[in-house]
């Protein structure tokens, strides 16, 4: 018996997409019963042996759910991971999959204690939103399930990843800045902090050097403590005329910190950020950002990760979605003072 038939083997064989062949394996709806009988035919035809029985992974065969590990304090505070969630579930559904989410608190990450629904083999692959600590990442994994990385991604694992194009980001944004007259310009976030900071960074840098400017250590602030703890932001001296900020939520503290200096945005100083997930708020102008395609990035984890569950060998590569930038009130031109 053949123990590497894949069910995208077996959807070849029928004509039928892979989706198909999971729900007829699986006993789910979504498929015509004459389909059905076809599909589990030919699989034992083939030899297919489900995944969960070939390898080591805790999951039962068929658990139908998809597991989303989140750290606790990313979820908490950043509506931007909620939005990102919503279209890992409306994708999952699609798919004929459930979702489930579990919050990892700071003393699971430190004690590497496995997730819930991994200790009761209640998924079939699990996808990591947003960074999390290594060592419990590595532990997470060790158990054998299939894995996507969603909104970061380890240079040392050989693994699946989704992230918004965030060189290109960052370095649209800075040009955009450039192209408005100002040319001092800085940079809010905690470069080290994230794989995305750093890459916005990246991209914020590259925009300076190709327009010939040098980089302002002084300009580049710190806005927290490790992954997730905000820490107060303090201004500069020598204040540049506009920032690029990491994230909106960074951003909209920043304009709070300018406004509460006496800096008018955008007038004084100009403020961008990252993502275009906050609405509006009274007295903030309205805040330009670079959009992240949030349905397309869901749409894409939940993809590969199901091609791996249906027995398709893992994909080592990182998928860049692309964004645009949102131009706003807060980069408007109206430069004063500088």
């Amino acid at each position: 018996m053949d123990k590497k038939v894949r069910m995208a083997d077996i959807a070849r064989q029928l004509g039928v997409s892979v989706v198909s062949v999971s729900k007829a394996l699986s006993g789910q709806s979504g498929v015509s019963e004459q389909t059905r009988a076809r599909i589990l035919e030919t699989a034992s035809q083939m030899g297919y042996v489900p995944l969960r029985t070939r390898d080591r992974s805790p999951g039962p065969p068929n658990s139908g759910n998809i597991g989303v590990l989140v750290a606790d304090q990313f979820f908490a505070d950043n509506t931007f991971y909620s939005s990102l969630y919503r279209s890992l579930v409306s994708r999952s559904s699609e798919c004929g999959y459930s979702t489930l989410l579990e919050l990892v608190t700071q003393k699971a990450e430190a004690e590497r204690a496995l997730p819930v629904m991994v200790q009761r083999k209640k998924v079939d692959g699990l996808i990591f939103l947003g960074e999390i600590d290594r060592d419990y990442l590595h532990a997470v994994c060790s158990c054998g399930l299939p894995y996507v990385l969603l909104d970061f991604y380890d240079e040392d694992l050989e693994v699946c990843s989704v992230t918004s194009d965030n060189v290109t980001g960052g370095y649209r944004l800075t040009k955009h800045l450039l192209d408005t007259g100002r040319d001092r310009i800085g940079f809010v976030g905690s470069v080290c902090s994230t794989s995305s900071i750093t890459d916005r960074f990246l991209g914020y840098c590259k925009a300076l050097y190709r327009a010939d400017i040098r980089l302002r250590p002084d300009w580049v602030l710190e806005d927290r403590q490790g992954r997730t703890a905000y820490i107060p932001l303090t201004l500069p001296e020598d204040m540049p005329q506009a920032f690029v900020c990491n994230c909106d939520e960074v951003a909209l503290r920043l304009i709070d910190a300018l406004t509460k200096a006496g800096c008018r945005v955008p007038e004084d100083v100009a403020v961008a950020g990252y993502d275009d997930y906050h609405q509006d708020r009274p007295g903030f102008p309205p805040l330009t950002t670079y959009r992240v395609n949030t349905r397309q990035m869901g749409s894409a984890a939940i993809n590969q990760l199901i091609r791996q569950i249906s027995g398709e060998e893992a994909v080592s590569e990182n998928i860049v979605v692309s964004g645009r930038i949102i131009q706003r009130r807060s980069t408007s031109i109206g430069i004063g003072g500088h």
